[in-house]
């Protein structure tokens, strides 16, 4: 079959055969490179007129150059990092985030630390991707979260160390220490080892764990002062504190225990708190109940023993009389409260009529309990 009848062939769409173009779409075509060079010299040529090396071709071309070499000193400072200018190697500035400019290359250079960013750095455990979970698992480096203390027991210890450049140390960071992180680390575990290994190893699992964090970051930040590495720690955070996993069923058990005991001290000094004041208010009150019993009895006694001396000494000066007024006074004590008839039986008494009812002349008492109502003496 010719060609002419497929319709240009497997890969034409025109009349032409499989090699040809065909008819071309119609749209705008692509700018031609050649022509716009073409254009850039001619116009060129009319601005330096004499060629391009006449000596106002060369000076205007060496002033571009200058221009752009000038304009090479332009840098701008992203918002966590600082600009440290160096003038043929030496640090001579730092400036802040923004546009800046150094004098250009190779008379200045710029280098652009991330110094305000602040950095994190684990210990005891890193971080893995975990594609089942679709995200990130923790994983535990016993070489170095396992610690010795103070009275030989062995724990656990997972701690994070937060640090970031000082504002003024950005040349120490950059010239002084070579590997910021490994040397951060590196320091941030040995501190965390000396100060678990001057430690009993109860207060670090219990209560001293803001005490521990501040000596080490306080030791770290020493050392690392001492290596003149312009590093700043923030802060110490101790993730995780337990005894070895072979016996920590065993130190939880103790641990619950040690619970009890101090829940149980708490009930019995409430108790204790609550029974004891009573007691002493009791105490208080029983003793000021005698205290007050002595007193009146002392009181009593010495008032009885005041009138009797008063008597006594009355008694010396008229006997009769006292002995009489002592008869007199204890008759009307006595008798005081009885019903009494006076009946003088001498002989110059006229006698009493057998049947006078000497009871009815007195004043009657109401009869008291037990006794009839119409009941009475005869």
């Amino acid at each position: 079959m010719p060609w002419k009848n497929q319709g240009g062939g497997p890969w034409g769409s025109g009349p032409k055969g499989p090699w040809g173009t065909g008819p071309q779409p119609v749209g705008p075509r692509p700018p031609d490179l050649e022509d716009l060079l073409r254009r850039g010299q001619d116009r060129l040529q009319q601005i330096m007129p004499g060629g391009y090396f006449s000596g106002i071709g060369i000076t205007l071309i060496i002033l571009i150059i200058v221009a752009f070499w000038l304009l090479s000193g332009f840098f701008r400072v992203q918002s966590e990092e600082l600009g440290v200018v160096l003038r043929f190697g030496k640090h001579v500035r730092t400036v802040q985030p923004g546009l800046n400019y150094h004098l250009p290359y190779p008379i200045e250079t710029v280098l652009l630390p991330k110094a305000l960013r602040v950095n994190t750095i684990s210990i005891g455990m890193t971080l893995i991707d975990d594609p089942a979970r679709r995200g990130r698992s923790i994983r535990d480096v016993p070489e170095e979260s396992l610690m010795l203390t103070g009275d030989e027991n062995i724990v656990d210890v997972d701690f994070t160390v937060l640090w970031r450049i000082k504002p003024d140390g950005v040349g120490d960071f950059l010239f002084n220490i070579q590997n910021p992180e490994g040397t951060v680390k590196a320091v941030a575990e040995s501190a965390m080892r000396e100060v678990i290994g001057r430690s009993q190893i109860q207060p670090i699992l219990t209560g001293a764990r803001n005490v521990t964090e501040q000596g080490v970051q306080e030791l770290i930040q020493r050392t690392l002062d001492g290596y003149g590495s312009g590093i700043l720690i923030t802060q110490v955070q101790m993730q995780k504190v337990d005894p070895p996993g072979e016996v920590i069923a065993a130190f939880r058990d103790v641990q619950a225990a040690r619970a009890n005991l101090e829940q149980l001290q708490n009930e019995a000094q409430t108790y204790a708190n609550q029974v004891v004041p009573q007691a002493r208010g009791r105490a208080a009150q029983i003793l000021q109940a005698a205290e007050g019993y002595r007193e009146q009895a002392i009181a009593e006694a010495k008032g009885q023993s005041a009138r009797f001396l008063k008597v006594y000494e009355e008694y010396k000066k008229a006997p009769d009389v006292t002995r009489e007024r002592i008869y007199l006074e204890t008759m009307e004590r006595v008798l005081g409260g009885a019903d009494k008839l006076v009946y003088d039986g001498g002989p110059s008494g006229q006698g009493v009529v057998p049947f006078l009812p000497l009871n009815e002349l007195t004043t009657k008492r109401p009869p008291t309990s037990g006794q009839q109502s119409g009941g009475g003496n005869r």
